[in-house]
């Protein structure tokens, strides 16, 4: 099985979680936005959470969307005001991902995604990272989301686990043996 590993990354934790994927096997493919994105950490979450906010899809430069030849699709983006980040908006728009096993890697500094996990909870299972560049311990966390995925592809009706696997009973695919989610749901 041919699997594939897009992502957009500014500061880094995209790299670090590319790196831990393609020694596991992935084809990597990094995504480049045409719009330039301050370095300025404060600048960087006014303008670019105002851009997620609103939707914003941004070009890209030589984006390659043929992914005919891939059976797994990993999508990593930074989470910018609890959304999927622009150029990753993009790349969701672009992709025709219908018949592919999907998966999401959203890399956050403040550790939310439900926006975000919103956007993508029925395409496909969701991890959400807490700056894997910085803290390293992050990316053990891969190797037990990529081997216990989903099958139904379905995440958490309570919405409680932020786009996590399915531990809930009230799980309609029944892939969970009815385990009681953590919230009491």
């Amino acid at each position: 099985m041919k699997k594939l590993f897009i992502y957009y990354s500014l500061t880094g934790s995209g790299d670090a979680v590319a790196d831990y994927l393609r020694d596991k096997g992935y084809d990597i493919r990094k995504v480049i936005s045409k719009h330039k994105y301050p370095k300025n950490f404060g600048l960087l979450m006014f303008s670019g959470g105002f851009r997620a906010g609103i939707n914003i899809k941004d070009k890209l430069i030589d984006f390659n969307n043929d992914i005919s030849n891939y059976d797994e699709i990993v999508i990593g983006s930074p989470i910018w005001f609890d959304r999927v980040s622009p150029p990753i908006n993009t790349v969701l728009e672009e992709l025709d991902l219908s018949g592919k096993k999907v998966s999401f890697i959203f890399y956050s500094g403040g550790g939310e995604a439900n926006k975000a996990s919103e956007k993508v909870k029925d395409i496909g299972d969701i991890i959400i990272l807490k700056e894997p560049k910085k803290y390293k311990d992050e990316l053990k966390k891969l190797e037990v989301f990529m081997e216990k995925k989903c099958s139904c592809k379905k995440t958490c009706k309570c919405g409680c686990q932020e786009g996590k696997k399915c531990t809930c009973k009230d799980c309609k695919c029944g892939c969970h043996e009815g385990k009681k989610c953590k919230c009491g749901k």
